[in-house]
């Protein structure tokens, strides 16, 4: 069975919204064969990393950065996933109050450097989610677990 990781960094009601969205589309009926795993960046370990078929990551766009709970997981799993050599496809989403520019480039850096490559362009939202932002977090959700499946 293909695994998909949401490594989500959840800390306010709009960040909550996205992963919920994503959360329905990698959970969507008509995907089968995926194992979805989902974790705060706190908790989630390198294990979760190098056993992941895809991942979608989710973050606020603190003070133009990433939250430092993903920085924080990246600085566990980024050797081990190097070493891993393996090529893992993700997406992100990145919600902030007015910009979210500094989160984006920094973890398309990291992921970058990893050898992990950007399956879609990143869904990005500046203050509250509307049904547009939703249904795209939707939809980045279902096609990172297809990407999971190879497809």
């Amino acid at each position: 069975m293909a695994r998909l990781l949401i490594v989500h960094h959840t800390v306010s009601p709009a960040t909550w919204e996205l992963l919920e969205a994503v959360l329905d589309g990698a959970r969507d009926d008509e995907i089968e064969g995926v194992e979805i795993v989902s974790r705060p960046a706190l908790a989630a370990s390198v294990s979760d990393a190098l056993t992941a078929d895809a991942v979608v990551l989710g973050t606020p766009a603190n003070i133009g950065y990433m939250s430092g709970a993903l920085k924080h997981w990246f600085d566990l799993v980024h050797y081990p996933a190097l070493s891993s050599g393996r090529t893992v496809p993700y997406t992100l989403y990145a919600h902030g109050n007015d910009d979210t520019t500094g989160a984006v480039r920094a973890v398309e850096a990291i992921t970058k450097g990893m050898g992990w490559v950007r399956h879609r362009p990143p869904v990005t939202v500046e203050g509250a989610p509307t049904a547009a932002d939703r249904d795209a977090c939707r939809e980045l959700g279902a096609v990172t677990a297809l990407a999971a499946l190879g497809m």
